[in-house]
């Protein structure tokens, strides 16, 4: 019966702590600093109150997902550099849009936060086409292609360039 009451106590403990390792997501809506919705997404919030993140250049998503260690689930997130591709670009705005070079309907507006990244855990619709514009002080440069996820680093600094504003 020891064993039995034991072994029970234990197992409990490993559910607790498999449930404490979680972190619970962010508020939905959750932004980098400075970020809005536009046209019928609304958000608000912020990335820190400082207004700055961490690990810039690698794939958000290895850690923000449904369970994973990162607080908060990203839909879009990445990192946006000056035009050396070097240096991070804080405060450089992404807009997705449904047609491309900037045409269709823009949905959605993201600014990078103080370390040059920008996340929403805004719930984005990829079923329609988005294609992404960074813009900068001076420049607005546009993706010909459409995304169908919003995992930005996974390719950018990868397999293709980074992302920069200028």
């Amino acid at each position: 019966m020891k064993f039995l009451t034991a072994l029970l106590a234990g197992f409990t403990l490993v559910i607790i702590s498999l449930q404490s390792c979680t972190k619970q997501g962010a508020e939905p809506g959750s932004d980098s600093a400075n970020t809005s919705g536009t046209s019928e997404n609304e958000s608000g919030g912020g990335s820190s109150a400082s207004g700055r993140s961490h690990n810039m250049g690698l794939n958000c998503m290895n850690c923000h997902y449904a369970g994973g260690p990162g607080e908060g689930v990203f839909t879009v997130a990445g990192t946006v550099y000056d035009t050396s591709k070097t240096v991070t670009f804080p405060g450089a705005t992404v807009k997705l849009f449904t047609g491309p070079n900037g045409t269709g309907t823009l949905k959605y507006t993201l600014t990078a936060d103080g370390s040059g990244n920008f996340h929403t855990t805004q719930s984005i619709d990829f079923t329609t086409a988005l294609y992404p514009a960074v813009q900068g002080k001076s420049n607005t440069f546009y993706m010909s292609m459409s995304i169908t996820m919003g995992q930005c680093n996974g390719c950018h600094g990868v397999t293709t360039n980074r992302i920069f504003a200028q």
